[in-house]
Order: structure tokens, then C-alpha cells, then sequence
């Protein structure tokens, strides 16, 4: 068993702009790969567009890839995933005035916990994402 779990390979950065399009076909970007987390900044604002939109098919995708880079990611687009992209939601829906949680609401437990994590360093209970409080 455990040599069928080494042969699995972790998502990596250079996986990031493929498995976004997948999820969600109406993003696209121009940014290079070099440069993730401009992409996953792009990628939130997109989200945001589509929901001003009321366009949120593409939703149930993009929150279960979330929790793909969060469980299966290598410790970068762990970190991008959170950092990158559940904060971009989060800064730029409360920028636009919506509640980043009509988005946060439907996370599965480890993204969730995720953004839990992001609200609780900026409300100041803990002093790094991801700290116990």
C-alpha cells in the first residue's frame, strides 16, 4: 500500500492554471505559471465576478478543488491555496462589499479550516495561519 501511495504525485504549481480551467472553463489567464499566485489572485477575482453575476455553476468545481490543493497539494500550492486563493476571495468579497462567507459557507472541512484559520489571524486570536488558537 505504501508504495501505491509514493507512485501518486502531489499538485504542483505547474498544475495550478490547468486544474483551474478545468474547474471552472470560463477562467482563463495569461499569467505564466512563474507567477502562481498573481494567477490565484486572478482566479478569486474571477470567482467574485462570476457571483456578482449570479453565474455560480462552475461553484461545486472550484470548492472541490480547493480541497484537492489543500489535501493533495505539495507544501507550495498548500500554502498558495490558502494564502493565494481563499484570502483573495476573502479581501477582495469584503472589498466589493460582499460577504465572504456566501462563498466560505459551502468549503469542505480541510479549506474551511483553511479559512477559519485566515479569519482568526486577522481577527488577532492566533498569531500565524494555521496556529492552533
Amino acid at each position: 500500500m505504501a508504495a501505491e501511495h509514493a507512485a501518486i504525485r502531489s499538485i504542483q504549481r505547474v498544475d495550478l492554471q490547468p486544474l483551474l480551467i478545468a474547474a471552472c472553463p470560463s477562467f482563463s489567464s495569461d499569467e505564466t505559471i512563474a507567477l502562481p499566485y498573481l494567477l490565484l489572485g486572478e482566479f478569486a477575482y474571477h470567482l467574485l465576478a462570476l457571483h456578482k453575476r449570479n453565474s455560480t455553476g462552475d461553484f461545486p468545481a472550484v470548492i472541490e478543488l480547493i480541497e484537492r490543493l489543500h489535501l493533495e497539494g505539495d507544501a507550495y500550492v498548500r500554502e498558495a491555496a490558502t494564502i493565494g486563493l481563499l484570502e483573495g476571495i476573502q479581501n477582495l468579497w469584503m472589498h466589493h462589499r460582499i460577504d465572504p462567507e456566501e462563498f466560505g459557507r459551502f468549503l469542505l472541512p480541510v479549506s474551511r479550516k483553511a479559512w477559519d484559520s485566515l479569519n482568526a489571524f486577522w481577527d488577532g486570536k492566533i498569531s500565524m495561519v494555521g496556529a492552533d488558537p
